[in-house]
């Protein structure tokens, strides 16, 4: 066997262990979007249109369950076979980055999806400036207002999350 195939093995393998069962994903995305969820209603309650309130709390567990089984798994990836304090960092920042990652994305993308309207026909130079820009200011956005959707609660489920992963590891 090369050098190469076995690295491509060994990664393959790595992965593999990484992944959560099947039951772990199922229900941890499960109880990672209801969190995001309710910690977004929480803040936005009383805020604009009954409409808009569930539109934006659909778009916070929509980015949680798509979030919880990549930033379980690239936890599991840095954490393996190392101490629990290196598990428990691994699962905050991974499942920090992929649920404001994904949850940013769909912001973006509906952000997008609104001022498509008033862009310039697809493909042109001009509009790619405007999707550029346009995703940009969305990000932007996202990281000013939206992530303040997340406290206390989301920190929270963040904590416990994280605590979990790391008990799991020992």
């Amino acid at each position: 066997m090369t050098p190469r195939e076995q690295l491509s093995l060994r990664s393959r393998l790595n992965l593999r262990e990484a992944l959560p069962a099947l039951r772990t994903s199922v229900l941890g995305t499960s109880m990672w979007s209801f969190a995001m969820a309710a910690s977004s209603f929480l803040n936005l309650h009383d805020w604009e249109t009954p409409g808009k309130v569930r539109f934006v709390v659909l778009l916070y567990a929509l980015g949680g369950a798509l979030a919880f089984p990549v930033g379980l798994t690239l936890a599991g990836l840095v954490s393996r076979g190392r101490h629990w304090e290196t598990a428990l960092a691994a699962a905050f920042v991974c499942l920090l980055g992929a649920t404001l990652a994904f949850t940013g994305g769909l912001f973006a993308l509906q952000y997008r999806s609104y001022y498509a309207e008033w862009h310039a026909p697809a493909f042109t130079l001009t509009w790619a400036f405007e999707f550029v820009f346009t995703m940009l200011t969305a990000l932007y956005q996202f990281v000013v207002l939206g992530v303040r959707l997340y406290f206390p609660l989301g920190f929270a489920a963040l904590v416990a999350a994280s605590v979990w992963f790391a008990r799991q590891r020992r």
